[in-house]
């Protein structure tokens, strides 16, 4: 419901202002989350059985076609993180990486909250517009994040079971 009523161009520059205040404000608050934060598997980071260790993103939305495209936001922030590419596979290494594919996941589910926000001073059909907004814009990350932390986990679990 609209409660506050603005001009165009200053509907624009608000909407404008408050993505990238949102965007910048749960990215740094996940990016100070404590490293235990993350160490549990609860609901939201454990991968169910129909996702097929990760297997199910590539199969039904060819995760890795578009993950190329998707900006890393360690570059962006200048901070956190590199996910790009797997660089080596040290046993520390990949517990950082899967660690780190679960505060991006909870980044990019933060970040779809506040599109909710924007019914406030925009009329319904653009208050939808910024909902479609976070959720094409999210999405897709978490996708990738769901994707690739089942494989880091393989990768690790294989990793600790070989003899040193």
């Amino acid at each position: 419901m609209q409660l506050i009523e603005l001009s165009v161009f200053w509907t624009i520059i608000t909407d404008s202002a408050a993505w990238l205040f949102f965007h910048l404000a749960i990215s740094i608050f996940t990016l100070h989350l404590p490293k235990h934060f993350f160490l549990t598997a609860n609901f939201l980071y454990r991968t169910r059985e129909w996702e097929a260790e990760g297997q199910f993103w590539q199969t039904h939305f060819n995760v890795k076609k578009y993950a190329k495209i998707i900006p890393e936001g360690s570059r962006i922030l200048g901070s956190g993180f590199y996910k790009r590419r797997l660089k080596h596979k040290e046993t520390t290494y990949l517990e950082t990486f899967i660690l780190e594919t679960k505060r991006a996941e909870l980044t990019h589910w933060l970040s779809i909250l506040p599109s909710f926000l924007f019914f406030l001073w925009n009329p319904a059909w653009a208050g939808w517009v910024m909902v479609s907004y976070a959720l094409l814009f999210n999405i897709p990350i978490i996708i990738v994040q769901r994707y690739n932390r089942p494989r880091l986990e393989k990768i690790l679990a294989r990793k600790k079971k070989l003899p040193f």
